[in-house]
């Protein structure tokens, strides 16, 4: 009997301080313990100073890749675009995890 395997996934994800507030984009292959992680300011730097702990948005993949290339594309956006890429999926900016 062969055992079925599970593809690896990558998540790209928005963290926001609050609705319309500080936002930061990041890329992980376990979404549930890097979110943990910020909440828990288990981390010095930029989320953990600024208070941003709401996962407002993400995306999965299998390839690690094009989570690196969207993660990189999506911090090249402005403000206006990001804003409403989580309004069109959490448009009530509600905590994700």
């Amino acid at each position: 009997m062969k055992t079925q395997v599970m593809p690896k996934l990558y998540y790209v994800y928005v963290l926001a301080s609050k609705r319309n507030g500080t936002l930061y984009i990041g890329v992980t292959g376990n979404l549930e313990k890097r979110v943990q992680e910020h909440k828990d300011n288990a981390i010095d730097g930029f989320t953990s100073k600024y208070n941003i702990h709401r996962l407002v948005y993400y995306e999965e993949t299998q390839d690690v890749n094009a989570a690196l290339q969207r993660e990189k594309q999506l911090k090249k956006w402005n403000r206006k675009w990001k804003i409403a890429l989580i309004e069109k999926v959490n448009p009530e900016w509600k905590d994700l995890m």
